[in-house]
């Protein structure tokens, strides 16, 4: 009986996990074609992030969109020629990301997203606006 009820459990969690793979493959499959996507609430219209087979809030069912291309400055940090930075998207969702610029950037300029991918992990790559 105890070893029936691990089983279960163990067999739940690899639901779960695959379920979140399935999703985190969606989004890094967008990444590579250069497409910054996420999902949706249907329901209360959340940006779910990160991206979900389901909403956060409410629970409800979510489609998968593109998100704005604009973004805001949230903090920077250089090392040695590279500016590391943190980016919101739409008021909800916050990447890390490298910042391309001249001109020393300025907290809640706005930027725009240049080039995204995926190669093991994620790359975003911005410019001021």
């Amino acid at each position: 009986s105890k070893n029936m009820s691990s089983s279960k459990h163990v067999c739940c969690s690899n639901l779960l996990i695959s379920d979140y793979i399935t999703v985190m493959t969606k989004f890094e499959e967008e990444l590579k074609k250069g497409k910054f996507v996420c999902s949706e609430c249907q329901n209360c219209k959340k940006l779910v992030w990160p991206p979900s087979d389901y909403c956060n809030k409410c629970f409800g069912q979510v489609t998968w969109r593109q998100v704005s291309q604009t973004a805001k400055l949230i903090e920077f940090s250089k090392k040695d020629n590279i500016i590391f930075c943190v980016a919101e998207f739409e008021n909800e969702i916050r990447v890390m990301g490298s910042l391309q610029t001249d001109t020393k950037p300025v907290i809640e300029q706005e930027l725009i997203l240049v080039k995204c991918g995926y190669n093991g992990k994620e790359e975003f790559v911005f410019q001021p606006k």
